[in-house]
């Protein structure tokens, strides 16, 4: 029998404070970095393993410093080596029982090793995202942050080192799945293959082979990410976290977003078989990497991006990532809100052909799906995308216990005219901007809520309600190819929702489900304060709702076509209600979860969510987790949600330990496991930990990594 999930009214939180505060929200409780990892290790569990799962996989991804003393200054939640944390479900052959198993590993990338092999280095050997993003933190302060990666990088190439750092890459945001490999992501360099079901580090994936695999037999030199970038190829390589594997045809689909131009470009790879086929015969199908994407003009910060099965889309949104906007008198990381966001829709595989489309400036960090829509003729006429919409960029200052700059109207500037109109349903011959109408018109715009709240924060106080009013919710767009116009964008729903995901094999066509992360807090925002917690996870039937958008649009980019909040959805009793959620008990608290369909396939949403949950009664009174070697550790566990209803808890694994709160996770299957390509030697740590050298270099070797700190 299932296990019945409970399902309580919860008031929103009144106690979340603004960030700074006095001890890192990010770096205690279950934030806080574990150091113990386990192989496979057997599970209990209550309820009933679905025999879906039978020897597939979740992993989870996620930051976790492996040292350093200094973690309390300048930290950041999306800082940290990568650390991977998986429950294996092996079916017993002779019993037909399915037996969970915990493992968690390092990603052993170049930092990881550099790093335990130096043990008199007190701070992380990257700057960490809070000292880019810290509006306070001086030109010079930040320039010597950057020159002591950059000397210690040098160090790890001389005499005496351990493991030169050749990737920057930490490989700590997501985890994903193509052509026999799996591969940990993260946007400061290229994938790096790990082999499942243990979670051991292969080596570094450069679009043609991995590190650690067997040595190709033919003769032809396979064209590699970054191989015609000249001095700042190891650039070139820089790849999103979130690369798209196509479910029908299998090819991966990449960008790449650096400093210098052209600032993004664009990467595809097939299966090997493809690649091969498409050499032979000369026809479309074949490898593409580092294609200029054209019309970005200067460095941003991009995490995510749309693909149908026809089209990409590129968001080019006015968060930069630029070190020379230090010159400029600004953060490397910085967030204007007078400038549009652009999105760049272009056939998937002629990135020169993109057509730009602009609006309102938003964060968005995650999409959660993108399908073609064809006319009469079968020719695509519209390219759809849903993604999670910010209204500020409060998140990435938060993550790093920093208060976020507060931005004055008055400094807002008009937009060029080219800019999507506001109200471009209704007038799309309009050329005034949101930030013009309000400064021509006397009284405030008549909408039902502003496009941006710009908080006076005159004194401390009004932090609180910069935070209580940033938004994070589910938008539907619609690009039009043809007029070159959006025809629709708001929200489906009030409710704050992150970490998106659907169907696996419906990815790139018009799922009906959406699933993702909430809160029972007001909103993200006043979460933001405190950490980032998940206490509701929430399935919308975006055809419904995009169908009743359409019928009555909402009147603005600001608009929401279910406008319930979280309690009025709690409350509906309703079958058929488009927006559904499972509520975490009290005190226990979800990470993004992931969706296996079950064999019966009787419907889309016939099928179960996987994900970590952690019980915070465990914490002490201080907040903090009880240490690793306490017999009162905290443990999490893996829950197995039914998705039809988002009621059933199915079954609930205990786990040998806890797993911190991370980011994005992946469901492997018993296939993709047994087809995983062959390998000729993984990475170890033996040689980082063994013992070092005598003589004047490595006594110069000890003293450097000592003033270096």
């Amino acid at each position: 029998m299932p296990l019945a999930g409970q399902k309580r009214k919860r008031t929103s939180s009144e106690n979340i404070l603004p960030t700074p505060q006095a001890k890192h929200p990010y770096l205690s409780g279950n934030f806080a970095p574990i150091q113990q990892t386990l192989p496979l290790t057997k599970c209990t569990f209550m309820g009933r393993i679905p025999e879906e799962l039978a020897d597939g996989e979740y992993v989870r991804n996620g930051s976790n410093p492996v040292s350093n003393e200094d973690l309390g200054r300048d930290a950041h939640w999306f800082d940290g080596d990568g650390m991977l944390s998986g429950v294996s479900f092996t079916k017993d052959k002779a019993t037909g029982e399915v037996q969970p198993d915990f493992v968690n590993q390092f990603v052993l990338t170049d930092l990881y090793l550099n790093t335990v092999s130096s043990p008199r280095l007190r701070v992380p050997i990257l700057p960490s995202i809070a000292t880019l993003v810290n509006p306070v933190a001086s030109f010079i302060y930040v320039t010597l942050r950057i020159l002591r990666t950059i000397l210690l990088v040098i160090l790890s190439h001389l005499p005496g080192s351990k493991h030169p750092i050749k990737k920057i890459s930490v490989a700590n945001t997501h985890v994903l799945y193509h052509d026999g490999r799996a591969l940990a992501t993260c946007e400061s360099g290229p994938p790096i293959r790990i082999q499942l079901p243990g979670l051991e580090t292969v080596g570094w994936y450069d679009g043609a082979s991995a590190e650690g695999e067997p040595a190709k037999e033919t003769e032809d030199k396979e064209s590699v990410l970054g191989q015609d970038g000249g001095l700042i190829s190891f650039m070139r390589e820089w790849t999103t976290a979130h690369p798209k594997v196509d479910p029908n045809t299998k090819e991966m689909i990449m960008f790449h977003s650096s400093f210098a131009p052209p600032f993004v470009q664009y990467s595809i790879i097939p299966q090997t078989a493809q690649v091969e086929s498409g050499v032979q015969n000369g026809d479309a199908s074949g490898k593409i990497l580092n294609a200029a994407v054209p019309g970005v003009k200067s460095a941003k910060m991009m995490h995510d991006f749309g693909v149908s099965r026809e089209h990409t889309i590129i968001m080019d949104l006015p968060l930069s990532l630029d070190p020379i906007n230090s010159l400029k008198g600004l953060p490397p990381v910085s967030y204007d809100s007078s400038r549009p966001s652009r999105f760049g829709v272009f056939p998937r595989r002629k990135p020169k052909q993109v057509k730009w489309f602009e609006t309102d400036a938003s964060c968005i960090f995650h999409t959660a799906n993108s399908w073609d829509e064809a006319d009469s003729s079968g020719q695509t006429a519209t390219v759809n995308m849903l993604a999670c919409r910010l209204t500020s960029a409060t998140l990435i200052f938060a993550a790093g216990n920093i208060a976020p700059p507060v931005e004055k109207r008055e400094k807002a500037v008009a937009i060029a005219k080219k800019r999507m109109p506001f109200f471009s349903k209704y007038d799309q011959d309009a050329e005034q901007t949101y930030f013009e109408q309000s400064t021509a018109l006397e009284s405030p715009c008549e909408e039902k809520e502003p496009l941006l709240h710009i908080a006076k924060a005159d004194r401390e106080d009004d932090y609180d309600d910069l935070f209580n009013e940033d938004q994070c919710r589910l938008y539907y767009y619609q690009f039009d190819l043809r007029s070159g116009s959006i025809n629709y964008q708001w929200a489906l729903s009030s409710i704050p929702f992150e970490f998106p995901s659907v169907r696996p094999d419906l990815e790139m066509s018009a799922a009906r489900y959406i699933y993702g992360c909430s809160t029972t807090t007001t909103n993200f925002g006043s979460a933001l304060g405190k950490a980032t917690k998940i206490d509701a996870l929430v399935k919308i039937d975006a055809t419904a709702l995009i169908t009743r958008g359409r019928t009555t649009p909402p009147r603005s980019v600001t608009g929401v076509v279910d406008s319930r909040s979280m309690a009025q959805v709690l409350e509906s009793n309703d079958p058929h209600d488009p927006i559904q959620v499972f509520q975490m008990p009290e005190g226990w608290y979800a990470q993004e979860p992931r969706f296996v369909p079950a064999s019966s396939n009787a419907s889309e949403d016939d099928g179960y969510l996987l994900f970590y949950a952690f019980d915070e009664s465990q914490l002490d009174s201080n907040g903090d987790v009880p240490t690793d070697s306490s017999p009162l550790r905290a443990k999490s566990e893996l829950w197995i949600v039914d998705a039809q209803g988002m009621k059933d808890i199915v079954a609930r694994v205990k786990l040998p330990q806890r797993v911190p709160y991370g980011l994005h996770g992946t469901w492997f299957s018993a296939e993709q496991i047994k087809e995983q390509r062959p390998v000729d030697c993984i990475r170890t740590t033996a040689k980082a930990m063994e013992g070092k050298g005598e003589g004047w270099w490595m006594s110069t070797r000890d003293q450097l990594e000592r003033m270096l700190g």
